[in-house]
């Protein structure tokens, strides 16, 4: 390498998470797409109208069943002192709709620490109260059942299941009124890059057709980038 030359210096975690939040789940379930990349999960959404869109760097929490009847500490409260502003709790607990795994106290003491949002998979409660918080939360269901003697906090920051997809801690996560989608830390960059190539491709294709442009030429599959596209 010549005295000119510099490395390429990678994106912060700071840089990707901005421009994760000027983008949306549509786009970045298309880049994942083009990019062979299984990140969508189905079925988690918005538990009061978030008009925004969330984005933040993965924290995981793992819950399940009691095994025991020792004390516990309650579920995502350890995960919740240790996050930021950038960061979104994800809470495994296997699709389970019977019993809430997120709660008000949770959404003060999230709100409080400046945590981005929750997704959940399962179920959560206190969806007004979030809603008067601020908090964006999203989960498969909203029931008044509390975790409390039912189920615990098995392990953080741990990989877990979510639906199909495995989550890692260290992942990114977007999430809007459209859905929930994961992009893997490794493929980020990429990821990001060629979502913020379709928005700007949308945007021109939302201005031809304006302009009296056939939707039918506009909407071509010749119209739209193709990852070979986006390599310098």
């Amino acid at each position: 390498m010549t005295r000119t030359e510099r490395k390429p210096v990678a994106a912060t975690t700071a840089t990707l998470v901005d421009r994760l939040r000027a983008l949306d789940s549509c786009a970045v379930s298309d880049a994942l797409d083009a990019h062979l990349i299984s990140g969508v999960a189905l079925g988690p959404s918005p538990v009061w109208p978030v008009r925004h869109v969330v984005a933040g760097r993965v924290r995981t929490v793992t819950v399940g069943p009691r095994d025991s009847d020792r004390p516990a500490g309650h579920v995502a409260a350890e995960a919740v002192d240790v996050s930021g502003p950038r960061d979104v709790l994800v809470i495994a607990n296997e699709g389970r709709l019977d019993v809430s795994c997120w709660g008000g106290i949770l959404s003060r003491a999230a709100t409080a620490r400046g945590i981005a949002g929750v997704v959940v998979d399962g179920a959560c409660r206190d969806a007004s109260e979030s809603e008067e918080l601020g908090l964006p939360v999203f989960a498969r269901a909203v029931v008044p059942v509390s975790a409390r003697g039912r189920i615990v906090q098995h392990a953080m920051d741990e990989p877990i299941r979510f639906g199909e997809i495995t989550v890692r801690p260290g992942d990114y996560v977007v999430a809007d009124g459209n859905g929930v989608a994961f992009v893997p830390g490794a493929d980020a960059e990429r990821v990001i890059a060629f979502a913020e190539r379709i928005v700007a491709r949308e945007r021109a294709m939302a201005d031809a057709v304006a302009q009296g442009r056939p939707v039918s030429d506009v909407m071509h599959d010749n119209q739209f980038p193709a990852v070979e596209e986006s390599t310098p």
